[in-house]
């Protein structure tokens, strides 16, 4: 039972002083050679072994104490701090196989369920309760009670016993048919050891503590515990002749995961707590004194035994080596790049065999080279995932080897990731070859197999995985970015963001710099996504042939695949996530949804919460002639606006030389900031506003792929989107370029015509600075004024004048002319009445142009005015 709660908690059992029965024989099954490792048991061997069932099914497992005793764990019959009502359970006993017939068994009704009145949740501890039969058993070869040990009984840490039920064979993996009982031998692990390995951030990023009355058995390596359905039944070891009963099926974080240990009730701390609650049953339980004492010696020191194991699988000598690197070699096929993921099996895409008329029956024919081995591996099984056909997401399959290669030389396998694995913004990943292809683009590794019909038997080439040739390893390097910035630029639109924990939709990496600036095509490239934890390789996403030139922005998540990959490889190494530290970067995951995209796509996101000037990825510098740096803003993939007094010299129509820089921050680093240059190849200027209009658009030399680091801004047809908040945007300093956010408010076109009659062009904002805002940006480089809406969208509303810091050229006038010039600029939906006001008004009182020297003294005698005259 895997229950995945944390809270400390004391308890402490009395020290009984009454003898047990004499009479009662316990302990006793038929000799048996048992096999480690989850598998079948022989009938006979585990004769008090009990199946509970509610209303018919299977729930929870339980071990016979006496003819009319059951012991259990209370959390199979407690729900929500209620005991569920005797009359629904019934047990099973004397049966080896569920499945139908039951010959031999026998069933009871459930008299009564006894829980001590100290148990709440099974984290908490007292996790154990008593079923009284409504008629005794009848006891034979096939149903005889188990010895259970007084309060002084002790179990020494490292004794083999053996765990029984018949729950999940893994993780969400139900015990197949015939449903026969299963048998693992688990190891005792002493407290201090146990709270060492539970000490440590694990599956779900949890510790746990201890209790008194809880033991742990299992391994750190993990790969053999009890599972769901398994709660409440037996972990005996034997002693001489006897077999007595050490724990209580509890729960556990997953199943048999490294580090992770089970948890069992330690029935010896509750033998005074039995003892009470069948007192006067006859016989009742048996209480057999120790045979033989553990070897003294000293007390378990608190860091004794505290070795963590380390994962078996996802080890490369150096990044772009991976030993886990397989071809799948098909007659008449190129060959097929999968991975390596355990002893026997390797995960490849679906698709390389699918397409085909090559029938599974011609395996014989197949072969699968892997790194380091001599000859290559014959194919026993193809077992290709079931939504593989028409699910680009579930292009897998799974290839049997006839032969399990030996995994403590090379190759090695990678690792995967457990369902609710996050992978961390920032973590450093890596391309790996997948699916079909040759030479892929530049970096590719050199010396694969090459292409063309194969020879049946003969004419592979494992050499080819020798050594590498050489390449700039830096085009396959990749950060990924976190969960909400891969949904909003890449996602569905209006589609919740899953939170940590939670697989994700997709997975996105940023690459250094843009393709085009690499020298190279990645055409007929198809990659998997490695990402690294703590110097282990996962293999985190899959994805098919890209689109054009450029290395996939978003890979399918592989987490969701853990549980079908497990079921058919039954060894699969799937690891739980082995670093936590969200830090700062992880709070954008806090966002759930997305603002509203163009029809052209994600435009003007900023998460929040984040620092006002640290990420503003639409925000350019624009370098004129080596000394001139203005603001601009980047409305589409290959366009930048700018103010034209900036970028060019009064009536002067040459085009300068200017460099545009994206995603810097001064000498600050951006989170996940990639920078991007381009150089400017021409400036388009709208000719109905004579020879030196406000705007210019700079055509970029090529395009810019969205990310954090640059990603358009919206812009908005209506003028300024109703409800929205806005901020003027610049520098403090033009030196060093630190972005510096100052709010404003803008104000009406009355107030705005009345502050400037006679001087404005039309589409003019002006704007009122909040208290102690007017200084934080300068104005030679032309900052943009830019608002918030509510839908979360950041929108361009206008750029600064020439040496104003209150008045802007507004850009929805502009709309016509932007979008003739620019086919993808980022225009949100219209929504409100215009902003503009009409031509020739002339609503102000007078004598109220420029009052008071100070734009906001005007604003408040405009605002008198208006009053006075109402």
């Amino acid at each position: 039972m895997s229950q995945h709660l944390l809270l400390p908690l004391v308890i402490l059992a009395p020290s009984p002083t009454q003898e047990e029965p004499e009479d009662l024989d316990c302990g006793r099954s038929e000799p048996s050679a048992r096999i480690m490792g989850g598998s079948d048991a022989q009938a006979g061997t585990w004769p008090w072994q009990v199946s509970l069932s509610q209303k018919g099914n299977h729930i929870c497992g339980g071990s016979l104490i006496a003819p009319s005793w059951v012991l259990s764990a209370a959390h199979c019959f407690v729900k929500n701090g209620t005991l569920d009502p005797a009359a629904e359970w019934s047990v099973l006993l004397g049966v080896h196989s569920q499945d139908w017939p039951l010959d031999d068994a026998q069933v009871r009704a459930v008299a009564a369920i006894l829980v001590p009145d100290n148990y709440s949740r099974v984290e908490l501890g007292a996790d154990l309760a008593l079923l009284r039969l409504a008629s005794p058993a009848r006891l034979g070869p096939a149903v005889r009670p188990v010895c259970l040990p007084r309060s002084s009984h002790r179990f020494a840490p490292g004794t083999a016993c053996w765990a029984t039920g018949w729950g999940d064979v893994q993780e969400a993996d139900p015990l197949p048919l015939p449903w026969v009982l299963q048998e693992v031998e688990l190891r005792l692990l002493g407290e201090a050891a146990c709270q060492c390995l539970y000490s440590r951030p694990g599956p779900f990023n949890l510790t746990f503590q201890l209790l008194p009355g809880m033991l742990c058995a299992g391994y750190r390596e993990g790969r053999r515990d009890t599972c769901q359905g398994d709660s409440g039944g037996p972990l005996v070891c034997e002693e001489g002749s006897r077999w007595f009963q050490a724990g209580i099926t509890s729960f556990g974080f997953g199943c048999g995961r490294r580090n992770r240990p089970g948890v069992f009730t330690a029935v010896a701390s509750y033998e005074a707590w039995i003892r009470e609650q069948v007192m006067g049953s006859e016989p009742g339980p048996a209480f057999p004194t120790q045979s033989r004492q553990p070897q003294s010696g000293p007390r378990e020191a608190p860091d004794e035994n505290c070795t963590i194991a380390l994962p078996e699988c996802g080890k490369a000598t150096r990044p772009g080596a991976w030993p886990w690197e397989a071809q799948v070699m098909v007659p008449g096929s190129r060959p097929c790049h999968g991975a390596l993921v355990s002893e026997s099996w390797v995960l490849a895409p679906a698709s390389c065999f699918l397409d085909s008329d090559r029938s599974p029956r011609y395996l014989d024919n197949w072969r699968v080279l892997l790194p380091s081995r001599p000859r290559a591996e014959q194919v026993a099984r193809l077992v290709p995932h079931e939504n593989a056909s028409w699910d680009d997401a579930s292009d897998l399959a799974l290839l049997q080897l006839r032969v399990p290669v030996n995994l403590s030389v090379a190759p090695r396998p990678v690792c995967l990731p457990q369902p609710e694995h996050y992978f961390l913004p920032g973590s450093r990943c890596r391309l790996g070859r997948w699916g079909r292809g040759g030479e892929q683009g530049p970096g590719a590794e050199r010396g694969g197999v090459a292409e063309g019909p194969t020879p049946p038997q003969r004419g592979f080439a494992p050499s080819s995985f020798s050594e590498p040739a050489p390449r700039p390893s830096t085009l396959l390097e990749a950060e990924l970015l976190g969960g909400w910035w891969c949904h909003c630029l890449y996602g569905r639109q209006g589609a919740s963001v899953p939170p940590p924990r939670d697989p994700p939709h997709a997975l996105c990496p940023a690459y250094q710099e843009e393709e085009e600036e690499a020298g190279g095509c990645w055409n007929d490239s198809s990659w998997s996504l490695l990402c690294r934890e703590e110097g282990t390789w996962f293999l985190a996403g899959i994805r098919n042939l890209s689109s054009g030139c450029l290395r996939p922005r978003a890979f399918f998540p592989l987490q969701t695949h853990g549980p079908w990959i497990s079921h058919v490889t039954r060894g699969a190494y799937l690891e739980d996530q082995l670093a936590w530290d969200w830090g700062p970067e992880g709070e954008e995951t806090k966002i759930q949804s997305c603002p509203p995209a163009t029809e052209h796509g994600a435009c003007g996101l900023r998460p929040e919460p984040a620092p006002m000037g640290v990420l503003w990825p639409w925000l350019a510098e624009v370098h004129v002639a080596g000394d001139q740096v203005c603001t601009g803003i980047l409305v589409a993939p290959g366009w930048v606006l700018a103010a034209t007094h900036c970028v060019l010299r009064r009536g002067s129509t040459t085009v300068p030389y200017i460099e545009v820089y994206l995603g810097r921050a001064g000498a600050s680093p951006l989170p996940q900031g990639h920078p991007v240059s381009r150089l400017v190849i021409s400036i388009r200027l709208p000719r109905h506003l004579g020879l030196q209009p406000p705007l210019a658009l700079l055509e970029l030399s090529s395009r810019v792929k969205p990310s954090p680091s640059a990603l358009p801004i919206c812009l908005h047809p209506g003028g300024i989107p109703l409800g929205a908040s806005c901020w003027v945007l610049g520098w403090k300093d033009p030196q060093d370029r630190v972005p510096v956010a100052a709010a404003v408010s803008i104000l009406t076109p009355r107030l705005c015509h009345c502050l400037y009659q006679g001087i404005l062009p039309p589409g003019t904002l002006c704007v009122l600075y909040a208290e102690g805002q007017e200084d934080r940006c300068e104005v030679t480089s032309a900052p943009p004024l830019l608002c918030q809406t509510e839908g979360g969208s950041w929108v361009l509303v206008g750029l600064a004048v020439r040496g104003s810091r209150e008045l802007f050229a507004a850009i929805g006038p502009e709309e016509a002319w932007i979008s003739q010039t620019v086919e993808e600029a980022h225009f949100l939906p219209p929504s409100g009445s215009s902003y503009w006001p009409p031509e020739g008004s002339d609503l102000c009182p007078p004598d109220t142009a420029r009052a008071s020297g100070t734009p906001r003294a005007a604003v408040f005698l405009l605002l008198l005015t208006s009053l006075i005259q109402g």
